[in-house]
C-alpha cells in the first residue's frame, strides 16, 4: 500500500512474494536440523525493514505452509505464534542491537514449546476437564523442553551472526534497489 492509497502496488506484491519465498527456502534448507530455523530471524528482519508489509507476509507464509504440508495441529499454532513474534519485533523496532535481537529471538525459541502447548490445553479440557487440560498442555510442553533449548540457542546464534550483515543488505535494498515513489 503505497502513499495514501488502500491497495497493494505491484512492487508491494513482489516484495511480499520474495519475503515469503526467502522464508520458505530457508526453512527447507534447514529442515534436516531439528529446531534450527531462520523463520524467526526473517520475520524479525522483515518487520524491522519492511514495516507494514509483514502483515501480508505472515498469513501468506502460514497459508503456504498449510498448503504444502497439510493443515494439522501445528498449523493452528502458527496462526498465533508467528504473529506474536512480529508484534514483539514491532514493539522493539527502533532498537538496532544485535544482542537485544538475539535475546528476543532466543526467548521466542525457548518459549515456542510453551506457546505450542496451548491447543493441547483445549484438547485435554474437552476430553477431561480443566485439570486434564492443564495436564495435557504441561506434559506436552515439558517433553519438548530440550528441543526448546536447542531452538533458543539456534535463534540467538543466528541473530548474532546474521543481524549486522543482513541489516546492511536491507538498508542497501531500501536505499538503492527499491524505486522510491513520489510523495515520500
Amino acid at each position: 500500500m503505497t502513499g495514501n492509497t488502500k491497495h497493494f502496488s505491484i512492487l508491494d506484491i513482489a516484495q511480499i512474494g520474495i519475503m515469503v519465498a526467502i522464508i520458505e527456502v530457508s526453512k527447507l534448507a534447514l529442515s534436516g536440523m531439528p529446531n534450527i530455523e531462520l523463520t524467526s530471524f526473517w520475520l524479525i528482519m522483515f518487520t524491522l525493514f519492511f514495516g507494514w508489509k509483514i502483515v501480508a507476509v505472515v498469513p501468506v507464509f502460514i497459508l503456504l505452509e498449510g498448503s504444502l504440508y497439510g493443515v494439522h495441529l501445528w498449523w493452528i499454532m502458527y496462526l498465533y505464534a508467528w504473529p506474536l513474534l512480529v508484534a514483539i519485533a514491532h514493539i522493539f523496532r527502533k532498537n538496532t542491537s544485535a544482542f537485544l535481537w538475539g535475546i528476543i529471538s532466543g526467548i521466542f525459541g525457548l518459549s515456542f514449546g510453551a506457546l505450542c502447548s496451548i491447543p493441547y490445553f483445549f484438547i485435554g479440557l474437552s476430553t477431561g476437564g480443566l485439570s486434564a487440560g492443564f495436564r495435557s498442555a504441561f506434559t506436552w510442553w515439558v517433553a519438548g523442553i530440550p528441543w526448546d533449548f536447542v531452538h533458543c540457542v539456534g535463534n540467538f546464534t543466528i541473530m548474532l551472526v546474521l543481524y549486522h550483515p543482513i541489516s546492511k543488505a536491507m538498508k542497501w535494498i531500501q536505499k538503492e534497489a527499491i524505486p522510491q515513489t513520489s510523495g515520500k
